[in-house]
């Protein structure tokens, strides 16, 4: 897969050399299931047409730019994080376009032609509540129309799990009050954080979000191996582990990971044994 960060200086040199494609359209911030639909739509798209697969993401969060930096938004991964499970998913390029004002003003027409039409999309793939274009009065019942007729248009529907949309904002809203067991329904995976041993706690990497104060039952997973341990987020935004996992952090350069199991409320939950997780140290190979 490549990926391209798209910015005003270099945006015809892409347009010049692009092809076509049938491209996904969204923020994907976490990657969700809502997000996997879209995706997957606009896969089966461009393989009905032998056509490469594209996505074109934003960054950094258009709220950020348009808050002049007043709004803070809780990312759920970095792109590093979004460029490996595009992959995954097939995708073939990766367009990270730079989120400024001059872009924000774009008119929904302009956004059209020049980030989609010139760019070789023949056909758009987004949820069916993407916005785009100044103040964001674009949108996926209008864009066939922004293209001037061009491009081929397939909205998404909404995906909902019991009757709850699935969204980033609502990922974020259950990290936010600690209900972490919910999100393999929302996500599709566990979820995971990137971190950095400082000897006496862990410290997570930017562009991911903590789930609230409290105690917790995660793995942490180095390199080579992993751990099942329980683990504290402190008010600070600390990782306290509350058992030794000196075999995992025996090079403290390296970047550990931690994958969200449950929230332990009053005395320890034995669910990790139950669903046959395994605890203590084991190898990965």
């Amino acid at each position: 897969m490549e990926t391209i960060y798209l910015n005003p200086d270099n945006l015809a040199d892409y347009q010049h050399k692009a092809k076509q494609s049938v491209m996904a359209l969204g923020f994907f911030d976490g990657i969700h299931n809502g997000h996997r639909e879209v995706i997957k739509t606009a896969f089966q798209k461009a393989k009905e047409r032998n056509l490469s697969l594209s996505v074109m993401s934003f960054f950094p969060h258009p709220k950020t730019v348009l808050s002049n930096g007043k709004t803070h938004v809780d990312y759920l991964m970095p792109l590093s994080d979004k460029e490996k499970i595009f992959c995954e998913l097939g995708v073939d390029i990766f367009y990270i376009v730079e989120f400024d004002r001059e872009f924000a003003s774009l008119s929904p027409e302009k956004f059209a032609a020049k980030y989609l039409v010139d760019l070789g999309v023949v056909h758009a793939v987004a949820g069916f509540d993407y916005t785009y274009g100044f103040r964001g009065d674009g949108n996926m019942d209008r864009l066939k129309s922004d293209s001037g007729g061009i491009l081929e248009v397939t909205k998404v529907e909404k995906v909902e799990y019991q009757g709850e949309k699935i969204s980033s904002t609502c990922i974020r809203e259950k990290l936010a009050s600690g209900n972490i067991e919910d999100l393999p329904a929302f996500l599709g995976r566990l979820y995971e954080v990137g971190c950095e041993w400082k000897g006496t706690s862990l410290t997570v990497r930017p562009h991911y979000t903590l789930p609230a104060p409290g105690k917790y039952l995660v793995t942490v997973r180095g390199a080579n191996q992993s751990q099942v341990i329980e683990m504290i987020v402190t008010t600070e935004k600390e990782l306290i582990p509350l058992k030794s996992f000196s075999e995992l952090s025996s090079n403290y350069n390296d970047v550990l990971s931690i994958i969200w199991h449950e929230q332990i409320l009053g005395k320890v939950k034995n669910s990790y044994q139950e669903n046959g997780w395994v605890q203590g140290i084991v190898q990965i190979g």
